[in-house]
């Protein structure tokens, strides 16, 4: 390969990283303001006359579940375009129908303008972000790890699960800068409206990054191998699911549902536990990149089983800790920056782990219906599970226990993966359970 050919080919994976990864930090910026505006969309949209707000935010978390049980069905069907037809034209496609759906969000009427017509909208709109979300990561991650030179795809990868972190970042500074600038009757009225629309220029922007976009050489050279057999497909999507369920609860535990668990069961205010959110999300980007790094190194099952461990170990005394008032909110703020740098041990190895299990004919679907599923349960549903669990218990622990546990389940799966980094140069192949 001359000198020309490598630049030309670094040029490519560059753009590739780029083009990548800016629709999947929209994707998460929206996610994550919607997460931290839940009190504010479960009052305006969700709480008809009569109605208790803890209603309303189990109805503003089953709104937020049900658009994550569209994304196994985004991923199937985009998924299966991608690998037919190309990752490109797909990735132009799921950003355009993210972007217009976010951006319908903050023109929406509430329950006090339109009745319980209200509800409805906004449920339809979270499904078509469903779709659209379920058909961005198997391609995001299929266009970074096939442009990535040899024992780089978790370097590339992890740049997937940084945008994550830099999306939900984005979200949390617009939604504190809010909260900062206008009253809270003012934030109520129309300011939440604000985060949402800035989605269109971004997506605009995203969008012009895309039909930039050269097709994968990997898809080109081998869109005519064999398609291995369904069945060991979907044995792999369920054992790639079963590896990253502990990264989805800990993740949608730690930097996104803590917001509204601050304060709805620690009495923590708006402005206090968007801080607690930013610092955890800054915790996770720290070591998500360095972690995809070290993975190309010393192999993913090292690093995402480490990660999944510590949050095992560590999870109930962190919740312990923020809730005992006799702890400085300095000593606070490290933990919780502390408990995402943990998710950022899973999250950094992860993309390039899922792409790994897959030959390209299959990688777009089987990927990204792998993480499309195990969200869907463990990150969609944490929410409404927490929410609805402590209001039946009474117990302010569970949040901890929920994310202990499915990372506990995920450490037998995490332990299938091959320990020698040669399973990281290797040609990717379907992966079999068991």
């Amino acid at each position: 390969m001359t000198f020309i050919q490598q630049q030309g080919d670094t040029r490519r994976g560059r753009r590739a990283l780029v083009a990548g990864s800016v629709g999947n930090l929209i994707e998460w910026y929206e996610f994550g303001v919607y997460g931290y505006f839940a009190t504010i969309i479960a009052a305006r949209f969700f709480t008809p006359e009569g109605g208790s707000e803890a209603e309303a935010l189990v109805r503003t978390y089953a709104s937020f579940a049900l658009a994550f049980f569209f994304r196994p069905v985004g991923a199937a069907l985009f998924g299966r375009l991608g690998d037919r037809v190309g990752r490109r034209p797909v990735l132009v496609l799921v950003i355009t129908l993210m972007t217009v759906a976010t951006a319908l969000i903050g023109v929406l009427p509430t329950y006090a303008q339109a009745g319980a017509l209200a509800p409805w909208l906004l449920t339809f709109l979270r499904a078509l972000q469903g779709l659209s979300a379920g058909g961005e990561f198997g391609g995001a991650v299929s266009v970074m790890t096939e442009f990535a030179p040899p024992g780089r795809r978790g370097l590339y990868g992890s740049w997937q699960s940084f945008t994550v972190a830099l999306g939900l970042l984005a979200g949390a500074g617009a939604a504190a800068l809010l909260a900062t600038v206008l009253t809270e009757e003012q934030l109520g009225a129309w300011g939440w409206r604000l985060p949402f629309l800035l989605t269109l220029p971004l997506g605009l922007g995203a969008l012009w990054l895309r039909l930039r976009l050269d097709e994968t050489p990997v898809f080109v050279a081998e869109r005519t191998e064999e398609t291995p057999p369904p069945r060991e497909v979907v044995r792999a999507v369920a054992l790639g699911a079963g590896r990253i369920m502990g990264w989805a609860a800990a993740g949608y535990t730690f930097l996104v549902v803590l917001p509204s668990y601050l304060q709805s069961s620690l009495g923590a205010t708006f402005q206090q536990a968007l801080v607690a959110t930013v610092l955890a999300n800054l915790g996770f980007a720290a070591t998500i990149v360095p972690a995809g790094l070290l993975s190309d190194r010393l192999g993913r099952r090292a690093v995402m089983v480490t990660g999944a461990v510590l949050v095992v170990v560590l999870a109930v005394p962190l919740l312990n800790l923020l809730q005992d008032s006799g702890v400085s909110n300095t000593v606070k703020g490290v933990a919780v920056c502390g408990a995402g740098a943990v998710v950022g041990l899973m999250a950094g190895p992860g993309p390039a782990m899922l792409s790994e299990m897959f030959p390209t004919r299959v990688r777009y679907t089987g990927l990204g219906l792998a993480y499309a599923l195990s969200n869907a349960v463990f990150s969609g549903c944490a929410g409404l599970i927490i929410t609805e669990t402590i209001e039946r218990t009474g117990s302010v622990d569970i949040p901890a226990y929920y994310a202990a546990v499915a990372c506990a389940v995920s450490v037998p799966a995490l332990l299938t993966l091959p320990s020698a980094r040669r399973a990281v140069v290797s040609k990717p192949g379907v992966e079999r359970a068991g």
